[in-house]
């Protein structure tokens, strides 16, 4: 394994486990229920799929080792430095609004709703990973997925990242990108396609996806691949078309300009191969484009 270093200074968390949660006598019985449904639903997330989720994701496939693990999208940084501004939608969020941001474009569906049992269960869960860690530091090792920088380098190439994809992804995801699934059960994810992330998703920006896979992929083998290789394979994978962005406006090129601070980082709206990627009406699976939680917040 050849992870990054964490960089001087930085504050660096280890999440504690089942086990700890199981043997921690301070926690009420009736909270750790609360938190052990939370981790069920974080882990088994297809459970409410057409409810919830309208893909073939779990949490998990993105916030690998139960959203604990530094390097993968830890999910706990999320309770101690919300609330706080996110450029994404240009408004301060909460800990159960980033939570249904990744319900409404990760799992291409629809949280559940702000303050339901469902939703106290998954923010529990949250704060209970974020367990001895310091409120409002945001100078955190291993969060996130941008350790291999923002800007694609110039030689970044679809055609070095389908031999990267042909050599070590196609083995789990399958050769047309679909996933792997056995006795109707989501075995491997799908990278594009129907039961993938759709186009608003934080995957689809190539700099995020590099960073997830030149650290967590190929399973089992993370830093294995090269930092080209991981440019070049994300690059690859989401150039492929996917659900619609559920801010579109009905013209890919005008929902990237009107985006342009998450869409720059994206192929969405790009020409490719002769077409307009995420020019079309496909939601997916779900029967709606953009869920109700996705809101505009002002204090003025």
């Amino acid at each position: 394994m050849q992870l990054p270093a964490f960089k001087e200074g930085q504050y660096v968390h280890e999440a504690p486990t089942v086990d700890d949660l199981m043997q921690d006598e301070s926690i009420n019985p009736e909270l750790r229920k609360v938190i052990l449904r939370g981790r069920d639903m974080f882990i088994n997330t297809q459970q409410f799929r057409d409810e919830y989720v309208f893909n073939d994701l779990n949490c998990k496939n993105c916030h690998m080792g139960e959203g604990r693990l530094n390097w993968s999208g830890p999910v706990w940084p999320a309770a101690t430095t919300l609330p706080d501004f996110r450029g994404k939608n240009q408004h301060v969020n909460s800990l159960e609004e980033r939570i249904a941001g990744c319900f409404s474009f990760s799992m291409n569906g629809k949280p559940p709703e702000y303050g339901s049992d469902d939703m106290l269960a998954l923010a529990a869960y949250h704060q209970w990973l974020a367990k001895k860690a310091p409120v409002y530091e945001t100078n955190i090792g291993g969060r996130g997925f941008s350790h291999l920088g923002r800007e694609m380098p110039a030689e970044t190439s679809y055609e070095g990242g389908e031999q990267v994809y042909r050599e070590h992804c196609a083995r789990c995801h399958g050769t047309d990108g679909q996933g792997v699934r056995l006795s109707e059960q989501t075995v491997f994810p799908p990278l594009w396609g129907d039961g993938s992330y759709n186009w608003g998703a934080g995957m689809t920006r190539v700099f995020t996806a590099a960073s997830f896979i030149k650290n967590n992929m190929p399973l089992g083998k993370p830093g294995s691949l090269s930092d080209q290789q991981a440019w070049d394979v994300a690059l690859f994978i989401n150039s492929h078309e996917r659900p619609q962005d559920p801010r579109y406006t009905g013209d890919a090129r005008e929902t990237r300009e009107k985006f342009n601070n998450f869409h720059k980082f994206t192929m969405y709206g790009t020409e490719f191969n002769g077409q307009v990627l995420g020019q079309h009406d496909n939601t997916g699976t779900k029967p709606f484009l953009k869920p109700d939680a996705l809101r505009p917040r002002s204090f003025e």
